[in-house]
C-alpha cells in the first residue's frame, strides 16, 4: 500500500513504502546470499577438521619417533589397533626411564575415536581411520603417515 503526500509549494507527489513484489525480492536475495553462505561455512569447518587431523597425526607420529630413539628400536604397542591414549616410555627391557612422551593423544575432532595405528606393518602406519571408515572429510584417499625407523 504506497501513500501520497503532497508539498504544496512543488505540487509534487512522492510515493513512499515498498510493493509486495518488491519486499518480495529483497527477502529472496538475501535467501541466497544466507544459502551460499551457509554452505562456504560448512566446506570451512571440513577443512579445518582435515588439517587437524593432520596436525594430530603429525603430533602422534613425532612422539613414536622420540619413543622409538629411548627405547632402543621398539615403538610402543597398539591398544586394540589404535594409537595408545598415552605415550609413555616404561622401564622395560628396552627402555631404560619412565618418560611421558605424550600425555595425551589426541582424537579424532568430530568423533573423538583414536587414530589406527598398526605397528606390525613396515613401515607402522597411523592412519586417520576408523577401522575401515576414512575420517577424513574432503580428502577421497585415507591419510596415513608411516614412521621412518
Amino acid at each position: 500500500m504506497r501513500k501520497n503526500f503532497q508539498f504544496s509549494i512543488f505540487n509534487f507527489q512522492f510515493n513512499t513504502g515498498f510493493t509486495m513484489l518488491e519486499m518480495l525480492v529483497v527477502i529472496g536475495i538475501i535467501g541466497i546470499l544466507v544459502g551460499m553462505g551457509a554452505v562456504s561455512y560448512s566446506s570451512a569447518q571440513k577443512k579445518a577438521r582435515d588439517s587437524k587431523r593432520k596436525l594430530d597425526i603429525g603430533a602422534i607420529k613425532n612422539a613414536m619417533e622420540q619413543y622409538y630413539s629411548l627405547c632402543n628400536g621398539s615403538y610402543p604397542a597398539d591398544v586394540g589397533g589404535k594409537v595408545p591414549d598415552i605415550i609413555r616410555t616404561e622401564p622395560y627391557p628396552t627402555c631404560s626411564t619412565q618418560t611421558d612422551i605424550m600425555p595425551s593423544t589426541p582424537t579424532d575432532p568430530k568423533t573423538l575415536d583414536p587414530y589406527d595405528y598398526n605397528p606390525g606393518s613396515i613401515p607402522p602406519s597411523i592412519c586417520a581411520t576408523n577401522g575401515a571408515v576414512n575420517l577424513m572429510e574432503t580428502e577421497s584417499t585415507n591419510y596415513c603417515v608411516y614412521l621412518e625407523q
